[in-house]
């Protein structure tokens, strides 16, 4: 990668150059992001993965532009206009913008009233006029009147449209009034369509609205386009065209010099003509994509945030599981799950109305608990979920098992997939969805994986910031969360695999085959014996994949082979073996890491080995914790102003965050409702399913909205 590039990249991210410069050499090996940020300290100087990914995004986005350059300069320079100092000035570009506005004059475009003037012979004249060289504008114009220019004013007319367009192409005309176009306000005013359309009443408050475009919240931004999009909103950037016009005159004049009286007519009005018609509606465009840009980056940056809390959220581990997919007229969906989330049985129960088969369905769900030995008990919190959850405390259940509430966001989605028609092909949707949510209690991340991140009920304006951007960072997100926790290789699905570094949807469909037919791995090594998988991906994925069991125990913890020599080694010098050492604290202290260190493994290799043996294997994941709803809310009109309730974060957005209190709407307690100076960050105030403590602060009936206050 060019210097200029890895410079850029190490200002933009406050990183040192050589981190930027090692990422990328060892993306250029084919090292991904997890690998890099868990195995690579030394040459990243311990960059998160958050930020070696950052690095990653950049070094894409400059290889494209790398290409575009290529495109550019070959064009231009087929039109034999390639100059060494335009050839530099290209090649040191960093701004896509920069980069387009060097390109712009020279760019093919469709007809425009410049080229029909040029077709007219009218260039001469207005590059005369254009390097003020041309006192008397109407006496030169008299020369050009022909078959094709009818008069003086014609003549005239045709040489402003050509300064016009060379004027609005100019680099520095165009960055100066992205300069002050940035300063502006973002303007919206209400469209006769909005005031026609019932639809349009949840934009009411950007009917009239105007802020800073630099201040301007990102959820406010994308609303209002949104807004614009659906025909409600006319939205515009309040740049002043006088001031504007006249701040390009004075840099005309200073570049070239001031012209005549009658020269200085002209040029004012090609200046005008080439703010109203040429750059005003471009440089707003541009500077509205800007701001967008900033608001799509935060919306997915929260979007991002909250996915990880999600698929990090805590797991109730290998138990024998019942999932109740609640319901009332079509009834409680149950699904009766072993340890590892194979499907024992399901059937349908009506505790509820119309039936209200209380008594058949207990002895049901009685039975069912008995039978399958049922540890834990899995709720949806969708339709009638209070109501469920009520009606099996009444069941006598075994010792230590609960009830847990879980999220059904997604679980409707993942039941008519691909994926699940592949799992369950003999069973129908409301099977394939109350295993979800039971599979989801026991391992949230092994299912999330299965289920499109934007279907999950944690993001802002997901489906209007830039598509690209919010799919690489989910990703990304994923595939973080994924290798952070490490997996199963024997017991791991190939959605799950598929994420894990170095492997992809192809490799795990091998890796599945494999297990299936040769009864699973003894040993990561025995990886390299699976079709397709090379000394590259081993290298990539060995180190979070885990093998229980085995006969090197090395192999269910996060050490990576490439380092097995270190840990032989330790033990050689301890004068015990090397599976001694694996959770032995006091034989783990005894080591001073600073002897091990080589060219190839620094002392952050060797301390992340001496804190792997001390707790192998370790899951990140916090233990998971009962909730429990007030008993005195089950509809809006039980809450009062004041109330006092318990609650769970179910989203966080940039402008607060959304609670579950055990009824079909959620509440939002807005940021300024957290307790904290000044509008703080609602996501490091809370995290996503955090038990929280919420006071009532409204209730609108009409709207279905709850107000809400957090509590210390």
């Amino acid at each position: 990668m060019k210097q200029i590039y890895i410079d850029y990249i190490a200002g933009l991210l406050q990183v040192k150059a050589w981190q930027v410069e090692n990422c990328a050499h060892l993306f250029e090996e084919g090292c991904t992001t997890p690998f890099i940020s868990r195995y690579r300290k030394e040459k990243t100087g311990g960059l998160e993965d958050i930020e070696v990914a950052e690095i990653k995004h950049w070094t894409d986005e400059f290889a494209e532009m790398e290409k575009r350059k290529s495109t550019i300069l070959e064009t231009i320079s087929g039109l034999g206009a390639l100059t060494d100092e335009l050839r530099e000035r290209i090649e040191l570009c960093v701004i896509p913008n920069e980069l387009e506005d060097l390109y712009l004059p020279y760019r093919p475009k469709r007809r425009t009233r410049a080229t029909a003037a040029k077709e007219a012979g009218l260039e001469p004249l207005a590059e005369k006029m254009y390097l003020v060289k041309c006192p008397d504008p109407a006496t030169e114009a008299k020369k050009y009147i022909s078959d094709k220019v009818a008069s003086v004013e014609d003549a005239l007319a045709g040489a402003r449209d050509i300064i016009a367009e060379r004027i609005s192409e100019t680099a520095s005309v165009r960055e100066t009034l992205r300069d002050i176009f940035r300063t502006r306000r973002v303007v919206s005013k209400v469209t006769k369509a909005a005031k026609e359309s019932s639809e349009a009443s949840k934009y009411r408050t950007y009917f009239d609205f105007s802020m800073p475009i630099q201040r301007i919240p990102s959820h406010n931004l994308l609303a209002i386009l949104r807004a614009e999009n659906e025909g409600f909103l006319k939205v515009s950037i309040d740049a002043d065209a006088e001031k504007c016009a006249k701040k390009m005159y004075y840099d005309f004049c200073q570049e070239h010099s001031y012209p005549s009286r009658m020269l200085a007519e002209q040029i004012s009005m090609a200046i005008e003509d080439a703010y109203k018609r040429l750059l005003e509606p471009s440089i707003s465009n541009e500077i509205l994509k800007e701001a967008k840009k900033k608001a799509d980056i935060e919306s997915i940056a929260v979007f991002g945030e909250n996915l990880k809390q999600l698929l990090l959220s805590a797991p109730i581990g290998q138990k024998r599981t019942m999932a109740v997919d609640p319901g009332f007229r079509n009834g409680c969906k149950i699904a009766c799950l072993d340890e590892n989330g194979g499907l024992l049985h399901h059937e349908i129960i009506f505790p509820h109305p119309p039936q209200n088969e209380k008594v058949k369905s207990i002895i049901a769900v009685t039975s069912m608990l008995d039978k399958y030995q049922i540890q834990a008990i899995a709720v949806g919190n969708g339709t009638a979920s209070r109501e469920t959850e009520e009606f099996l405390k009444k069941v006598e259940k075994p010792e230590g098992c609960k009830v847990w509430v879980v999220s059904e966001d997604g679980a409707s989605i993942y039941s008519a997939s691909e994926v699940a028609r592949e799992e369950f092909p003999d069973e129908d949707v409301t099977v394939r969805g109350a295993v979800s949510i039971g599979r989801r209690l026991m391992d949230p991340l092994a299912e999330l994986v299965k289920i499109d991140p934007k279907s999950l009920g944690v993001g802002q304006y997901q489906h209007d910031v830039d598509q690209s951007l919010l799919k690489e960072k989910l990703d990304n997100t994923v595939e973080m969360c994924v290798n952070s926790v490490g997996v199963n290789l024997n017991t791991a699905s190939p959605y799950l695999l598929s994420y894990v570094a170095g492997i992809g949807p192809a490799l795990a469909a091998n890796i599945v085959a494999y297990r299936g037919e040769n009864g699973g791995f003894s040993s990561r090594a025995e990886l390299k014996k699976v079709p397709r998988l090379g000394a590259k991906a081993f290298e990539q994925c060995a180190g979070f994949l885990r093998v229980r069991g085995g006969a090197n125990p090395l192999d269910a913890s996060a050490v990576h082979p490439e380092a097995y020599h270190i840990v032989d080694a330790m033990a050689k010098d301890l004068h015990v073996k090397a599976s001694e050492l694996v959770g032995n604290a006091s034989l783990i202290s005894q080591i001073d890491a600073s002897r091990y260190v080589d060219d190839s493994f620094g002392l952050p290799t060797v301390n992340d080995i001496l804190k792997e043996l001390a707790k192998p294997g370790l899951d990140p994941r916090e233990e998971a914790k009962a909730f429990q709803f007030s008993n005195d809310v089950h509809s809006l009109e039980d809450l009062f102003p004041g109330m006092e309730l318990p609650g769970i974060v179910t989203n966080i957005t940039a402008f607060g965050a959304f609670v579950d209190i055990g009824l079909h709407e959620n509440g939002l307690i807005h940021v300024s409702q957290m307790g904290v100076k000044g509008l703080a960050d609602p996501s490091k105030v809370l995290k996503l399913h955090q038990h929280v403590k919420v006071n009532v602060l409204q209730v609108d009936l009409d709207r279905k909205r709850i107000s809400l206050r957090l509590m210390k």
